[in-house]
């Protein structure tokens, strides 16, 4: 019963796709070498980018499942006002419809994990005044790009100094065969061991030596609550410091665009400390 209450939730709120672009952002087109095509994002600078010539930090947002690269913009109105209030960037890359955030093992086309990790970092530094090391970009998102931040974050420590989820999907072996796991990952049967290692809840026990400043939160009432709370204490047994919000709220975008808000200001506050360390 709670397998098809998933299923509905997710089917009910990733469906709908607005294509809407807040002018005051850019839209770019950034060819991808791994898959050789390209692929979009929004880079979103502090409204006082061109007054001066500071860099800034960088966090890299990832849309979930049946999403794309523009939904943070076009569901959370005021995306400028907190790359204004906490002065740092916002990416917001393409994932794909459901890619996961993974290189697949079974499809060489897909390589959204070194795009993420390695290709994009590398465009946004060349292209933009961003600050290029760990300790000023962070990575979250929402979902399927909850489990894709802290996926990435802690198998590329050398690029993402904090990370962070947002109703992260956190356990890829219990998801639906419609959010399509298993045509990145293969038959289950087959490539077990991918189900097992790359989820979240499971990566986790391989916390990397570097640190990460670590932020996960859930509503209450989110259907999928249940994977971030289990990956909350595993991270308790574990030792791993992290922050761990859980308010009322469900698996939809009011909850969302709330969240965003106390995950960046947590990323600020980081980035913060590293730049008082670095004095």
């Amino acid at each position: 019963m709670i397998f098809m209450k998933v299923v509905a939730w997710f089917l009910m709120l990733h469906c709908f796709v607005s294509y809407k672009v807040d002018a005051s952002a850019d839209t770019v087109s950034i060819f991808s070498k791994s898959m050789a095509k390209k692929i979009n994002c929004i880079v979103i600078t502090p409204s006082n980018y061109n007054q001066n010539s500071n860099r800034f930090p960088a966090v890299y947002l990832l849309h979930g499942a049946r999403g794309n690269f523009s939904n943070w913009i076009t569901k959370v109105s005021d995306m400028q006002e907190l790359a204004d209030r906490n002065q740092l960037m916002i990416v917001c890359p393409d994932g794909a419809i459901n890619s996961w955030y993974f290189d697949s093992p079974v499809d060489s086309t897909v390589r959204y994990e070194t795009h993420i990790a390695r290709e994009l970092p590398a465009y946004i530094d060349a292209n933009y005044r961003s600050i290029p090391d760990r300790q000023h970009r962070a990575i979250s998102g929402l979902s399927m790009g909850g489990h894709g931040a802290m996926f990435i974050a802690f198998r590329h420590p050398e690029t993402f100094g904090a990370c962070g989820s947002m109703s992260g999907a956190l356990d890829i072996s219990v998801i639906p065969k419609g959010y399509g796991v298993d045509k990145i990952l293969g038959d289950v049967k087959t490539n077990t061991a991918y189900y097992k290692d790359w989820s979240v809840i499971n990566l986790v026990e391989k916390h990397p030596a570097d640190s990460l400043a670590i932020i996960i939160d859930c509503g209450a009432q989110d259907l999928i609550s249940f994977m971030t709370r289990a990956v909350h204490q595993k991270m308790l047994k574990l030792k791993i410091p992290h922050d761990y919000i859980e308010r009322p709220g469900r698996h939809d975008w009011f909850y969302w665009s709330r969240s965003v808000r106390y995950q960046l200001l947590f990323f600020r506050e980081y980035f913060s400390r590293a730049e008082h360390k670095n004095l």
